[in-house]
């Protein structure tokens, strides 16, 4: 995969560059300091996956991801988290804080590259074959696969595909977020934001921001804020 690197601050490119090169075998074929350069060079050249600073001059971060096409992978770096929901709106695959984790790098890096091969015209569509009030049936790979209902942790959704997280595996099919959601049992799935779905079971904690699913954390949409404090706590808490 090829990637690129936007972030105004030198030092930041280095150390981005670095991790890179550290945990990856992505190549590395342009760093710049500001999005109208890094425009530029993309109307030229093809780039798989951006790592994307969010407060640069002329142009913002997330003012450049809207204008990029979609097929076009973004990872956000940033200082401030208070980003973190609206670059979840924007499809971003992650959202890394600095100072910046090495581990945090490579789970960024490996969820880009399952996306990669997802979105490729290579990457076999699976199917939900059927549901009932318990499972439903996944087509993958010329397999049929059972998922319990209550196995399933989350859902996340990548345009018109969805990632099914269970306790021991994950599948793709190619369904949105929305039509997956009409499929399973509305009384135990919530919708949390414009990418996620969880299983209200599986909640250990959650804060005006995020909701923690064991070591999972989901991102808590402005939108969905009102009905998930309502639905899981009966309205009893006060989300100002």
């Amino acid at each position: 995969m090829k990637c690129i690197i936007v972030d105004d601050e030198p030092l930041a490119r280095q150390e981005m560059q670095a991790l890179i090169n550290d945990v990856s075998d992505l190549e590395i074929i342009g760093s710049f300091s500001n999005a109208p350069a890094a425009l530029k060079f993309l109307k030229i050249n093809s780039v798989d996956l951006i790592f994307l600073d969010i407060e640069m001059p002329m142009v913002t971060g997330l003012e450049f991801a809207s204008q990029l096409p979609e097929d076009t992978l973004v990872i956000f770096t940033t200082a401030y988290p208070k980003y973190a929901l609206e670059s979840y709106e924007l499809d971003a695959i992650d959202y890394l804080l600095k100072p910046i984790d090495k581990s945090r790098v490579q789970k960024a890096i490996n969820k880009a590259v399952t996306y990669k091969k997802l979105l490729s015209a290579e990457t076999e569509k699976n199917t939900i074959e059927s549901n009932t009030g318990d499972f439903m049936i996944i087509k993958s790979e010329r397999k049929f696969f059972k998922i319990n209902f209550a196995d399933i942790k989350y859902i996340e959704g990548l345009k018109d595909y969805v990632v099914i997280y269970t306790g021991n595996q994950k599948l793709i099919t190619a369904m949105n977020l929305k039509t997956i959601h009409q499929k399973i049992p509305n009384n135990t799935f919530l919708r949390v934001s414009k990418s996620y779905v969880i299983n209200l079971n599986f909640i250990d904690s959650f804060d005006h921001h995020n909701v923690y699913l064991g070591e999972n954390e989901v991102p808590l949409g402005e939108v969905y804020k009102k009905d998930f404090f309502r639905i899981y706590s009966g309205g009893s808490l006060n989300i100002e």
